[in-house]
């Protein structure tokens, strides 16, 4: 009786000891999950060139379904228009704003959606809506730069928030840095150009073409950047000064201060430095950035929409890192 119950324990430790090791396996050789954030249009550039990138580095990327929350109420997909501003521009409603900053991602599918995902791209884009600023503002009154999307606000802010609370790594690019910048609390320039003026500063677009006559393509313009040397943004991209690094934006973070953010880079106008990265330090891996290095990617694979300039931006070798670092990151 003795012999026979060493028997079959020993019979149950062989059977533990290989779920363990198929567990072990299958958790090694499980397939990394990097997805960016919903978006509808996945046509455009500013999702293409992402996903471009990321299959140069060795990953396919995908686009996460929609997150929504019970508290606002939709048409399909698109955010209801009693809960949008009363002018009829297309962001949410100041109560709505509320809404999404007190409840969060609270009575949404984020944590459907976001399942067995190790990390979430938020790629460029529309302006957010200034009411989802942790201090509420006015929009901007530039006639030619209306261009919000509510439902994609709503999706990103819930997203980002659930992937920072659970420390989901992300990384950001252009309205993306800005995301993580109002879901910290940080203060935003609602347009470049506006504010160089009322700082009596002069402001040569040095973020984003100006824009010609007519709906002809505006491409990106080159800057140089400048990274701190004790940041994660050094460290992925092995150098604190990046050269030529593609811009597109009319939007920017004007300050971090008393939030967990980290102002990562910056580039110089009219000697003012201007946010161009920003990490939180306090989370596994946050980072974002203001420019674009998945364009100059796309460019120098002949692959863009104008790659004749190619040269006039930073290298493939040097925009590559960032993603190859990003995808060691969510393993």
């Amino acid at each position: 009786m003795k012999q026979l119950k060493i028997w079959h324990i020993a019979v149950i430790f062989v059977i533990l000891c290989g779920a363990c090791s198929k567990t072990s396996r299958d958790d090694n050789h499980k397939e990394l999950k990097i997805a960016i954030a919903w978006r509808e249009d996945t046509d455009n550039e500013f999702c293409t060139n992402v996903v471009e990138a990321f299959r140069q580095a060795g990953v396919n990327v995908t686009v996460l379904p929609q997150v929504k929350a019970s508290y606002i109420d939709y048409e399909g997909s698109s955010v209801s228009a009693n809960q949008l501003d009363a002018n009829g521009i297309g962001y949410l409603s100041n109560d709505a704003g509320l809404l999404v900053r007190a409840k969060a991602y609270d009575g949404s599918n984020v944590a459907e959606v976001l399942r067995d995902v190790d990390g979430v791209i938020f790629s460029g884009g529309e302006d957010i809506s200034p009411s989802l600023y942790a201090v509420q503002e006015d929009w901007h009154h530039i006639k030619s730069e209306i261009d919000y999307n509510a439902a994609r606000d709503v999706s990103d802010y819930l997203t980002m928030a659930y992937c920072l609370d659970h420390d989901i790594p992300i990384l950001g690019f252009c309205r993306g840095s800005q995301m993580l910048g109002v879901v910290s609390g940080a203060t935003m320039i609602q347009d470049l150009p506006v504010w160089f003026a009322s700082q009596n500063l002069d402001y040569n677009y040095e973020h984003r073409r100006e824009k010609g006559e007519g709906e002809t393509y505006r491409d990106y313009t080159p800057h140089d950047v400048k990274l701190a040397g004790d940041s994660h943004l050094a460290k992925m991209f092995g150098t604190t000064t990046l050269t030529a690094v593609p811009s597109w934006h009319h939007q920017a973070i004007l300050s971090v201060d008393g939030t967990p953010l980290s102002v990562t880079a910056t580039t110089s106008v009219s000697g003012i430095k201007t946010i161009e990265g920003i990490e939180r330090k306090d989370k596994r891996c946050a980072v974002a950035v203001q420019f674009h290095p998945e364009a100059a990617i796309v460019k120098h694979l002949g692959k863009g929409v104008n790659n004749a300039n190619a040269s006039q931006f930073m290298s493939y070798e040097t925009a590559m890192p960032l993603f190859r670092s990003f995808i060691e990151c969510c393993k």
